[in-house]
């Protein structure tokens, strides 16, 4: 329960303000269709974060407890500074108007989670936590927590989230969560 109540909190926070919520408030304005693109976000996330809590699982499962540990507390120590530099939106929503609103999310979703700090997480998380179904349950729940609403109410809800606050709360979680792992890693039995 623990390796899913972390992963949910961790990637809904920290994808307040991101460019895959910024993503989904582009493809929201541009289909207003809400359903597909809610349905395109759970299956591009789904595939990204199980792939990324598989090679995270995997490569947690090659190091001692300690520094595994260590690993995964230095990289949340990195995800809250990076947490701190908020996202602009690429150029990866401009999809074509012919493309399905289901289809566009779920490729554009996909790419824009190539390398962003939410699926950096995962691979941290599915390091750390060896319960696979619960870390990529809890970030793909996490990921549509923080997505549908914006989805849902576009502009009108993301004009009024407090996007500093949420990064700077986003950023505290993250450090928080290294100490901690920097911290058992030195008191490993």
């Amino acid at each position: 329960m623990e390796a899913f109540l972390i992963s949910l909190s961790t990637v809904a926070i920290a994808e307040m303000g991101d460019r895959t919520q910024l993503l989904a408030l582009v493809l929201a304005a541009q289909y207003r269709r809400p359903w597909p693109i809610v349905a395109g976000v759970l299956c591009a996330t789904l595939a990204n974060h199980a792939l990324a809590g598989f090679i995270g699982n995997h490569f947690g499962r090659s190091l001692t407890p300690g520094r595994l540990d260590l690993v995964v507390g230095l990289s949340m120590i990195g995800m809250a500074l990076w947490t701190l530099k908020p996202d602009k939106l690429d150029d990866e929503g401009g999809q074509k108007r012919r493309a399905s609103a289901f289809v566009a999310t779920c490729i554009a979703f996909f790419i824009a989670e190539i390398g962003d700090k939410t699926q950096i997480a995962t691979v941290a998380l599915g390091a750390a936590y060896p319960n696979l179904a619960a870390v990529v349950s809890g970030t793909t729940l996490g990921m549509l927590a923080a997505n549908v609403p914006v989805i849902f109410l576009g502009n009108a809800f993301s004009s009024r989230l407090p996007l500093k606050a949420i990064h700077i709360a986003a950023s505290l979680l993250f450090l928080g969560l290294g100490i901690l792992f920097v911290w058992r890693a030195f008191h490993h039995p």
